[in-house]
């Protein structure tokens, strides 16, 4: 079966901490604070291990409510090359993008390794970073007809794709 894995644009205030919270709710399994180009928010020196701190334990306690059997894993802060080269190794990647052609929920999903999606910040993705996933393999999708918020728009999307999973229909009961 497939890994989760959020590359959750860094966004302002305490937004990141509710993506985090519902990302695990919904079964993300690996989670990647990145540092966009348009990224309000910044995480340097102590800001950085305070942040990615609360994103854990905000992910611990998501985890704890939900019942899951593990904790999804909040790595370090990427940079545009650390998010192209995890692009770069996954089964599927996705960047979520509202002007895409092709919806998410067309998405042929792969049976096994690493399913990475790219939520950007609020401002979007830069056209560099647009190109940068593009070249390391990554396809553009939308969600719908609507642009939803860096911290909701990542867990819609893993809404879709894990609802595809079979993890979720042979849940127990």
């Amino acid at each position: 079966m497939p890994q989760v894995s959020v590359l959750q644009a860094i966004p302002k205030g305490d937004r990141g901490e509710l993506a985090v919270e519902l990302l695990t709710e919904v079964g993300a399994d690996i989670i990647v604070p990145w540092a966009a180009e348009r990224s309000v928010a910044v995480w340097r020196g102590e800001r950085a291990a305070r942040s990615r701190g609360r994103w854990s334990s905000a992910a611990e306690e998501a985890a704890k409510q939900s019942r899951r059997a593990w904790f999804p894993e909040v790595t370090e802060q990427a940079d545009l090359a650390a998010a192209t080269r995890r692009v770069a190794g996954a089964s599927l990647a996705i960047v979520l993008d509202p002007d895409a052609a092709e919806p998410v929920t067309a998405m042929k999903l792969p049976a096994a390794g690493e399913i990475v999606l790219v939520v950007g910040p609020e401002g979007g993705i830069s056209p560099a970073e647009a190109d940068a996933f593009r070249t390391a393999g990554a396809k553009p999708a939308r969600l719908g007809p609507t642009v939803l918020r860096a911290s909701t728009a990542g867990v819609v999307a893993a809404s879709i794709v894990l609802s595809q999973m079979t993890r979720w229909a042979d849940a127990p009961r």
